[in-house]
């Protein structure tokens, strides 16, 4: 996977055993725009719109604090038709609700704000939580893959391999995506709007990890964390599952979150065969300065969330 002489920080973050639990970015919406051409370096931000409709855009998310990923289908080829753009939502329940639409021209990307402002993808104006959503996945999750090259070399060198590997096994629904944070984890793939990030992983472990996915198990390997949660929160759900084993993306849910001069008391509840209710003890820790993503020479630490204690509620 490396080449001699050149540095890829997911190589080192895999040597240093970097751990990646409670790494999931904050966030409970996205919007998706697919982009056939060379993605910018910062994504959406670099792409050569028409200036008013990139700034209605870029506001409408910001206020809905989404986050707007370019993806495209992998191999960039056998198109049919124009374009798509989404917004999904997580909203707790486990509906999948999602609002797509096409665009020929920037100006059609407006429909984006619209959606943005209706908080209920479900409400009358927009029918159901799929509406617009290929009929050949009926409003399933989406699979994004982090492919995003001229970014991190490690999302392309990792990601496409990846992409490639789940386009084969769920054509339908995998979209590769621009940057989604935490280069040094690559592979990365976030399951929307279910809200999951999975790290470090390859062709093989990919399929079986989004497989479980899809069949209602998420395992806590490869698990970085749920974007509802904050980052403890996350290492204390995860630390749940690698106890007790793989669970439904709602089969655990944080009832109570104390902190203390050392960290967290995390309880959480949960749904049979699983425990009741767990009592988790978090703490904080930073790691020595290292070159953390492949872009940037410069050395920074990372904060580590470490699960210290598990025990009945």
């Amino acid at each position: 996977m490396t080449t001699t002489g050149r540095f890829f920080c997911a190589d080192a973050a895999r040597a240093r055993g970097d751990s990646m639990v409670g790494t999931a970015p904050h966030g409970t919406a996205w919007v998706l725009i697919e982009y056939r051409g060379g993605w910018p370096a910062n994504g959406f931000d670099g792409l050569a719109l028409e200036p008013g409709t990139k700034a209605l855009v870029f506001a409408a998310a910001q206020a809905a604090r989404a986050r707007v990923l370019l993806v495209r289908r992998h191999g960039r080829q056998h198109h049919q038709g124009p374009p798509r753009w989404a917004v999904l939502r997580y909203d707790g329940t486990g509906a999948h609700r999602q609002r797509w639409g096409t665009w020929d021209r920037d100006e059609e990307l407006t429909q984006i704000v619209q959606a943005l402002d209706t908080p209920d993808l479900n409400a009358p104006a927009f029918g159901t939580a799929s509406l617009d959503a290929p009929e050949e996945w009926g409003g399933r999750p989406v699979v994004l893959v982090c492919a995003h090259g001229l970014h991190d070399a490690c999302c392309a060198v990792r990601g496409r391999p990846v992409g490639r590997a789940l386009s084969e096994r769920w054509p339908e629904l995998v979209w590769e995506c621009t940057h989604v944070g935490g280069d040094r984890f690559a592979a990365n793939v976030v399951v929307v709007p279910d809200g999951v990030y999975y790290g470090n992983l390859d062709a093989g472990s990919s399929v079986a990890v989004v497989g479980e996915h899809l069949a209602g198990r998420v395992r806590a390997e490869h698990l970085r964390g749920y974007t509802d949660l904050f980052p403890p929160q996350q290492a204390a759900v995860a630390a749940v599952l690698d106890r007790f084993g793989p669970a439904g993306r709602h089969d655990y849910a944080v009832a109570r979150t104390l902190r203390d001069e050392d960290g967290w008391q995390i309880r959480v509840t949960g749904r049979p065969p699983g425990p009741a209710a767990v009592d988790v003890e978090v703490r904080a820790r930073r790691t020595p300065q290292n070159r953390l993503t492949c872009r940037g020479p410069a050395t920074s630490s990372a904060v580590v969330y470490d699960a210290v204690s598990i025990r009945p509620a």
